[in-house]
């Protein structure tokens, strides 16, 4: 079956783009509010590694009938993002955070998660997450559609710091264990996915 991707509404594309390209790493996100106190999180599966020279991840914030989103607009403000890499015991809470609140509103306070004050960074960073990169935001581009309307944020951010919890990290020969951190991901509509089965291949 072949779709001309210039005959597909834009709810196709979402479709066909999140049930394709899977399984998807979660961001979870938090940055501070205007209040420099209220905490804003929200979880991101348009999330990647673009450079490990320097340390620039992405993490892609869609828009709301084009208005900006609150992690959006709170890291280009306060140009800091704290991302955590969400596992399955804290995936539920995460969840929780999707819900579509007001701009003053914490989605925090709708979980049992714990907030951690940082000495160098303004915007705390959730403790239940094995691991925590503290990030500086370096560019923001507009993404735009045929019609010009910006659609989308994509942030670069530089890591600033990595946090690991000991039990995921091998000291020794500096890996993360990803057996133990049980990383959740993220596929199509409802659905999320474990690690599952690993297999290893030499490259050639």
């Amino acid at each position: 079956m072949i779709f001309q991707a210039d005959e597909l509404s834009a709810k196709q594309h979402y479709k066909f783009l999140s049930g394709a390209i899977i399984p998807r790493p979660i961001a979870f996100v938090t940055t501070l509010m205007e209040d420099g106190q209220t905490v804003n999180a929200a979880p991101f599966s348009f999330f990647n590694i673009v450079s490990s020279d320097p340390p620039i991840i992405s993490v892609s914030v869609q828009r709301a009938a084009g208005k900006q989103k609150d992690t959006a607009r709170h890291a280009i403000r306060q140009q800091e993002m704290m991302v955590h890499i969400v596992s399955g015991d804290f995936i539920s809470e995460v969840n929780e955070t999707a819900a579509r609140l007001g701009p003053s509103e914490s989605e925090i306070e709708r979980t049992n998660l714990t907030l951690l004050h940082l000495p160098d960074f303004a915007t705390p960073v959730i403790s239940e997450a094995q691991i925590i990169l503290p990030s500086k935001l370096v560019q923001v581009i507009e993404i735009r559609n045929d019609a010009g309307e910006v659609t989308a944020d994509l942030l670069l951010a530089r890591v600033q710091a990595y946090m690991f919890d000991e039990a995921v990290f091998d000291s020794k020969k500096e890996y993360l264990l990803t057996d133990v951190l049980q990383p959740v991901s993220r596929l199509a509509g409802n659905d999320y996915a474990k690690l599952g089965e690993t297999f290893t291949l030499k490259r050639p």
